[in-house]
């Protein structure tokens, strides 16, 4: 089987959102943690997983360059760069950073940039993205703790990330399809842009943007836009059918789920399920101690595993209680604080029989399986738009990851009967 899409993610549940939409349109695929300093596994998409959204630029660049190399020395045939539906990132970077060094190795003039994910509530029009019918800046993102969105016009947001000039792809032009795509990249391309937003409200709009970049070496976006690559290979008579791309071992262990995000979908995910499952919230601005936090975890879980309904250990806060956390211990290490509980946490319940162990949130998901060792990421079944059950290699478990905005308010509880 050879390596047709090389992938570069800059969190942990992006890279298994893009795998999920690839699976979904036929191409096997896998997600491997971290740079590989082995041979690749095979799959028609490997998808390597960064923790590069928020580190400093010259580290996000560096990891993203060896990602590359190792992608290009197995074959790739494209390159995307993939980054959160909300373009989650600051005036100093990662987005621009990373994609001009991406456009310098590849020795291309021109990418677009695209994170539309309609199926998610991600839509752009006229540059402006916005997060279901509300503006980025005023969507709750404005609020990140990490990454503050607070201008929706991503043409200027990626323009102060970058010396590169940034141009649209409107939508009048991207509704005619992939030609009249394609003829607008080229304008573009002659007027000295070398990105282009692409505007995009529908799925139709994506696998129209998909097919008009088949040529290009380096694509960047979000996982929607992803949905138009594998027909490109498929027309090119380079991918087979493959009615069983998403198939997984069978799941089998207790059932936990830990949430170390604060958006607000995954904060309404907990309030529902305090009906129907155990739930535990850790209060870190009380007590700022992991090895407290860690261990009011373990002793609240004894005895509540099971294979029939899961336990829910949260850190998550709504945005005062956040900025507050963050006061007393400053941004970096109140984040560190929460994502070195819930890993610590990982580890012991896994030990203690959970084989199927979902995670909210990009930073808590990267630390989770960073702790748990996991190598790849094989991609099963989705069980909402953007969120596949996984199944972690060497450890022999099932994860699944989320981005702390996606799924549907009874995502905890719906999720197990997928695996």
């Amino acid at each position: 089987m050879a390596l047709l899409l090389g992938c570069i993610a800059d969190d942990f549940t992006g890279a298994t959102d893009l795998a999920n939409t690839l699976v979904k349109n036929g191409m096997t695929a896998v997600q491997v943690i971290g740079v590989p300093s082995g041979p690749l596994p095979e799959a028609d998409a490997i998808i390597i997983a960064l923790k590069s959204r928020t580190v400093p630029v010259r580290q996000a660049v560096a990891d993203s360059l060896a990602a590359a190399e190792a992608l290009l020395g197995a074959g790739a045939r494209q390159i995307f760069f993939k980054y959160c539906s909300t373009f989650d990132s600051t005036d100093e970077g990662n987005i621009g950073p990373v994609a001009d060094a991406l456009a310098a190795r590849l020795g291309t003039g021109f990418a677009i940039a695209c994170p539309a994910f309609p199926t998610a509530g991600r839509t752009i029009f006229q540059g402006h993205l916005f997060v279901g019918a509300a503006l980025l800046n005023e969507s709750g993102m404005e609020n990140h703790p990490l990454t503050p969105m607070r201008d929706s016009n991503l043409v200027r947001v990626l323009a102060r990330q970058t010396e590169a000039s940034v141009g649209l792809v409107p939508f009048a032009v991207v509704d005619q399809g992939a030609f009249a795509i394609r003829q607008a990249m080229t304008r573009l391309t002659e007027s000295g842009r070398r990105y282009g937003i692409v505007d995009a409200i529908t799925d139709e709009h994506l696998v129209a943007i998909g097919e008009a970049v088949a040529a290009h070496a380096l694509v960047t976006g979000g996982s929607g836009v992803a949905m138009g690559l594998p027909g490109n290979f498929r027309r090119a008579g380079l991918l087979p059918d493959r009615p069983d791309a998403a198939t997984l071992p069978p799941a089998k262990g207790a059932l936990a789920v830990l949430a170390g995000s604060c958006s607000r979908a995954t904060l309404g995910q907990i309030g529902l399920a305090r009906d129907h499952a155990p739930v535990l919230e850790l209060d870190p601005l009380e007590t700022p101690d992991a090895a407290v936090l860690t261990a009011q975890a373990l002793t609240w879980a004894e005895g509540k595993l099971s294979e029939e309904r899961p336990i829910i250990i949260a850190a998550s806060a709504p945005p005062d209680r956040v900025a507050a956390l963050q006061a007393k211990l400053g941004r970096d290490a109140a984040g560190a604080l929460v994502e070195h509980v819930l890993a610590n946490v990982a580890e012991a319940l896994v030990q203690r029989g959970v084989g199927r162990l979902m995670v909210a949130g990009g930073e808590t998901s990267g630390a989770v399986v960073t702790r748990l060792g996991v190598n790849a990421l094989r991609i099963g079944a989705e069980i909402d738009p953007g969120v596949p059950w996984t199944y972690a290699e060497p450890n022999g478990i099932h994860l699944a990851l989320k981005s702390g905005n996606f799924g549907t308010r009874d995502f905890f509880l719906k999720a197990f009967a997928h695996a």
